[in-house]
């Protein structure tokens, strides 16, 4: 593995190039971890570097539900694009070869963020390079889990109550039980649903007052209201049945 140069955002909008030493030639697979980190008061970075051959770079940052998360990629090389995962997901919420090179979105979520940057791959076997500008930026106050001490967490977690609920997988039209978990961050109906399947897939689901908003799923969220029962499909197949009970509590 090559040496890096560990990525730092110390100011609110800063340049940071990536440099790396040893062969020009790329190994296979080269893969590198940088931590995006904002100074205090800062919300966004310029991130400036180089990509060649198999190089991966994952930049991580941290963003909690309610937020917007906002990234563009300008790069010398129309092979060059981005991913975006949720926290502990290898299921992407964004697409770049097949969405472009900007991503605009509300998170539904809190944790640590993944912006994959990448080659494509008959790019990457003719051993193609990219210099690019990623521009980083998390905005808008967060919306805060309710304290125990307003509603009680299942122990051991950080989520209030869990039920099961009528689910279908994206990859599965079959109607399925999967286990829902929500955080409540209102008495409103303002909460995260995350939704689990047997295969381990999880899908989290951004309510405000009472209203589905954003998800983390790479389709535009619908959702229709059935008496005490939100229905919300992310795809032709992909859909969730959530009771208001599981948003409010009630």
């Amino acid at each position: 593995m090559k040496n890096i140069l560990t990525a730092t955002v110390t100011a609110a909008i800063c340049t940071l190039t990536l440099t790396t030493a040893g062969s020009s030639a790329p190994a296979k697979n080269d893969y590198r971890t940088e931590q995006v980190r904002f100074a205090a008061n800062s919300s966004s970075a310029v991130i400036k570097g180089r990509l060649k051959g198999n190089d991966y770079i994952d930049y991580r940052l941290v963003a909690k539900a309610g937020q917007t998360l906002d990234i563009t990629l300008k790069t010398t090389n129309p092979q060059n694009y981005f991913n975006v995962n949720p926290p502990e997901s290898d299921l992407s919420m964004f697409i770049g070869s097949s969405s472009g090179n900007s991503f605009r979105s509300m998170i539904p979520a809190d944790g640590s963020y993944t912006v994959s940057l990448y080659l494509m791959r008959p790019a990457a076997r003719r051993n193609e390079s990219a210099s690019y500008t990623l521009q980083i930026g998390v905005t808008g106050k967060p919306l805060a889990p309710l304290s125990e001490k307003v509603d009680a967490l299942i122990p051991g977690t950080p989520f209030h109550a869990s039920a099961t609920i009528t689910c279908r997988h994206p990859f599965d039209p079959k109607v399925l039980a999967c286990e829902a978990f929500v955080i409540r961050r209102g008495t409103d109906g303002t909460a995260t649903i995350e939704a689990r399947f047997a295969d381990g897939m999880k899908r989290r689901i951004l309510f405000v007052k009472g209203k589905p908003v954003a998800s983390d799923a790479p389709d535009p969220l619908k959702s229709i209201k059935k008496g005490d029962l939100n229905i919300v499909s992310l795809d032709s197949d992909e859909r969730y049945e959530i009771p208001d009970a599981l948003l409010t509590g009630g």
